[in-house]
């Protein structure tokens, strides 16, 4: 059984979605939390879910642009300063970004997705990394996403990106493990979040409801996952429950990569 009893979780992208979805199951197992995210309004929205469902919990939140180096390190400074170290860390923030065959695919958009997604999943694994090597200890989980294990179609940056975070996650997982760190991704596949949401109107901007159908008769489940679906995995592999499994992709898709 999982516990995050005087643990310290750090999750970014916390504002909606998976991260919020992941600070709800992790603080009501008694974690303390440092939740990052870019939107102010997200982050207060999130906060005070997680404080009407474990009033005890003690949280901070931080504004923050992950693909800006310099706002990462502020984000895990805050956290050390505040709790004194970090236990686990969701590195998790990203954006869908826009969708258009690999000709069509704007320069200037594959750079702003890859920058989010790819660059700032290795400035917070540089920054926490740094913590927990002095800890000798702590669990980090990437989000990278079933783009990041098959090709989706129309998606360059994501895809690139999220392969990219599957080849960050082994290989630093490789280094640290020695330090007592274990290095893990998921992999979603169509979850029901936000992001999805704003994917199905790019897809059929009349009808999203139909594009949303789609996904899900190409699904074995015939259903879409939901947030907490995959927050229940995260919380596992972000816990000492889970200290012997390192380096690895878990896909949480309803066996969705498997069908292709």
């Amino acid at each position: 059984m999982t516990s995050f009893t005087d643990k310290v979780v750090l999750i970014t992208g916390a504002g909606s979605g998976l991260g919020r979805a992941t600070a709800l199951a992790v603080a009501a197992q008694g974690a303390s939390l440092a939740l990052v995210d870019v939107s102010e309004k997200g982050l207060a929205e999130t906060q005070a879910a997680v404080l009407a469902a474990s009033p005890e919990a003690k949280t901070i939140v931080v504004t923050a642009d992950v693909s800006d180096e310099a706002q990462v390190e502020a984000y895990v400074a805050a956290t050390v300063a505040e709790f004194g170290r970090i236990d686990g860390f969701f590195n998790n923030a990203g954006i869908e970004g826009k969708q258009n065959p690999t000709e069509d695919y704007a320069s200037d958009e594959f750079a702003r997705v890859l920058s989010i997604n790819l660059s700032g999943v290795f400035f917070g694994l540089k920054h926490v990394l740094a913590v927990m090597k002095k800890q000798s200890s702590g669990h980090i989980v990437n989000t990278a996403s079933v783009g990041g294990i098959r090709g989706i179609g129309n998606q360059s940056g994501y895809a690139a990106a999220k392969h990219g975070v599957v080849g960050l996650t082994r290989n630093s997982a490789v280094e640290y493990g020695e330090f007592g760190v274990t290095i893990n991704a998921v992999a979603p596949g169509a979850i029901w979040t936000p992001m999805v949401e704003n994917s199905m109107k790019q897809l059929d901007a009349e009808n999203p409801e139909k594009a949303a159908e789609q996904f899900i008769q190409a699904n074995p489940t015939k259903r879409y996952g939901k947030a907490e679906e995959v927050a229940s995995v995260v919380a596992f592999l972000l816990s000492d429950a889970a200290s012997y499994v390192n380096a690895q992709v878990i896909a949480i898709d309803g066996g969705q990569s498997q069908k292709y």
